[in-house]
């Protein structure tokens, strides 16, 4: 026996999705810095110091003495033992006039004359305390800065941007496909 016989053959269509990403770059370039920094200006003055040691009296007290000055003492001391002859000699004057006072002036006068006076004794330092002079000025130093700023130059760069948006390709592949085909079979009882 024939019996007919349908054949169906199919093919499912096929998408194809094609997708690039986006592309997002950011770059950020450094900012431009200059920093300059000029030199301070700086003044010193300094007024040098003064040490003066006066020797004169400590040189004196150890008989270390100028010319000019043993000149000078000299010359006053025999002024002074003048002044004391001349008065001694007033003095035994008027003793010797009062004679006749019952007193012995010519005995007391030769005892005196005759006599040296006792020389004293005593303990001297050389030099004498406060004989050296000492003054001292000290230095000043004057300073006089002038500070100098910093110079800043700031130059900000902006920022670089470089996108590319992303794209979604969508395509068909394969088409649908239906095939039908007829056929008798035999069949055998």
């Amino acid at each position: 026996m024939k019996i007919p016989q349908i054949r169906l053959e199919s093919t499912n269509a096929q998408i194809s999705i094609e997708t690039r990403n986006a592309v997002n770059n950011i770059e950020q370039p450094k900012a431009d810095l200059s920093i300059e920094q000029p030199k301070a200006e700086l003044m010193m003055k300094t007024t040098p110091s003064k040490l003066m040691i006066d020797t004169y009296e400590a040189r004196a007290d150890m008989d270390l003495k100028s010319v000019s000055r043993r000149m000078e003492e000299f010359a006053h001391k025999g002024y002074q033992d003048l002044l004391a002859g001349v008065a001694r000699r007033a003095k035994q004057g008027e003793e010797l006039m009062k004679i006749e006072q019952k007193s012995n002036p010519i005995a007391n006068q030769a005892k005196l004359n005759s006599q040296k006076p006792m020389k004293e004794f005593g303990l001297v330092f050389i030099p004498s305390a406060g004989s050296v002079k000492v003054q001292y000025e000290p230095s000043k130093v004057d300073i006089d800065i002038n500070q100098r700023k910093p110079i800043i130059n700031v130059q900000v760069n902006k920022p670089i941007f470089q996108y590319e948006p992303g794209k979604v390709n969508i395509g068909l592949e394969k088409r649908n496909d239906l095939k039908i085909d007829f056929e008798t079979i035999d069949i055998k009882a």
